[in-house]
């Protein structure tokens, strides 16, 4: 992305913002140096501007939102390696006009999410977390022929709001199961992949009223910022669980714990908050609620696997590596033209 020449005198500086596997982070300083944050940790805005201000790169997770004016001051900076497939804690917009080159993760966490989102479905569903809450508190003894009775997935019609990469993925695990699959997406799927999918698209007021089990899997943006409110759970079946392993901020969270407590929905699984790490103290009270922290992406394999194409990321979009100036993954790559309009740099020169 920017010729040697250019960066000859002095090693780039890249910020590691959250402790991550040494042995791959490791490889950064072969390039650059780095400097590592000790301990895991929510910093604050203007800890996150002091941060970058000294450095070309960083490479960043969830935890810290960048925007504008956490790069004002910090006019070296070049690239930012989320690692994460969401990127919703970065303002991608005004990073771009800074000519700050952004990427994700993405693809690597795709099967281990599908995971765990149909697990999360199958233990809201059969109260996976309530039945082991009730065994461990001694409780057996008071077995009735109707205690903790769920709901069946075999059969059942599953909904899915957001049917990118692991959307699909979840569709072709309930094949297994004999589910009907349904979907609603920004646009329809090609036809080939809907038949690989066994799935039928269809609006997003069938897809409510028609699932047994709905699963949230879409973007997040402000558009679709408590997309699922009380008007949308209301037209869920009373029968029906949710399961978000998307967003937090896609879920209005009061109206789902009203709809939890009264009856109105039968149970949810939700991985992700929009107060994260701070969860909805309603939510906390319910029984019907399985509760993960944030850990669809979380086995060691694909963790590992997200924070190496972050590195590659990041060393690629600083110039360095067999990817020199073409990182495998870009959010914004008009950034890399912006960097150039404002430097005066030309790539390959």
């Amino acid at each position: 992305m920017f010729p040697h020449s250019a960066m000859a005198d002095t090693r780039l500086r890249v910020w590691v913002s959250q402790p991550l596997f040494g042995d791959i982070v490791g490889r950064l300083r072969e390039h650059f140096d780095v400097v590592e944050t000790a301990r895991v940790g929510k910093h604050s805005p203007q800890d996150i501007a002091h941060a970058l201000a000294g450095c070309d790169g960083a490479l960043v997770t969830l935890n810290d939102p960048i925007g504008a004016a956490e790069v004002a001051n910090a006019p070296r900076l070049r690239a930012i390696a989320n690692v994460g497939v969401g990127y919703n804690n970065l303002d991608v917009s005004a990073l771009t006009a800074a000519g700050v080159v952004v990427t994700n993760t993405p693809d690597v966490l795709t099967e281990t999410t599908a995971d765990f989102g149909f697990a999360l479905m199958m233990a809201a569903a059969r109260r996976i977390t309530e039945a082991e809450r009730w065994l461990r508190d001694g409780q057996w003894r008071q077995w009735s022929f109707e205690t903790l009775l769920g709901s069946d997935l075999h059969g059942a019609t599953l909904g899915i709001l957001g049917m990118g990469r692991i959307g699909q993925g979840i569709a072709r695990r309930a094949s297994g199961f004999r589910m009907r699959v349904r979907y609603h997406n920004r646009s329809r799927l090609p036809a080939d992949v809907e038949r690989d999918c066994r799935a039928e698209y269809v609006d997003l007021d069938t897809l409510l009223s028609s699932a047994d089990h709905l699963v949230l899997v879409l973007p997040y943006s402000p558009a679709v910022h408590h997309l699922i409110d009380a008007t949308a759970l209301a037209k869920m079946k009373p029968t029906a669980t949710l399961t978000n392993i998307a967003r937090g901020g896609i879920v209005d969270e009061d109206a789902l714990a009203e709809a939890l407590a009264s009856g109105r929905l039968a149970a949810a699984g939700l991985d992700v908050y929009e107060g994260e790490p701070a969860v909805n103290p309603r939510l906390l009270a319910l029984r019907n609620v399985v509760l993960t922290p944030h850990i669809a992406s979380g086995s060691l394999a694909t963790r590992r696997a997200m924070v190496t194409l972050a590195v590659d990321n990041l060393i690629a979009a600083l110039g360095h590596g067999p990817d020199a100036g073409r990182p495998p993954t870009p959010v914004n790559a008009d950034a890399l033209a912006a960097r150039d309009a404002k430097t005066g740099l030309k790539r390959g020169a």
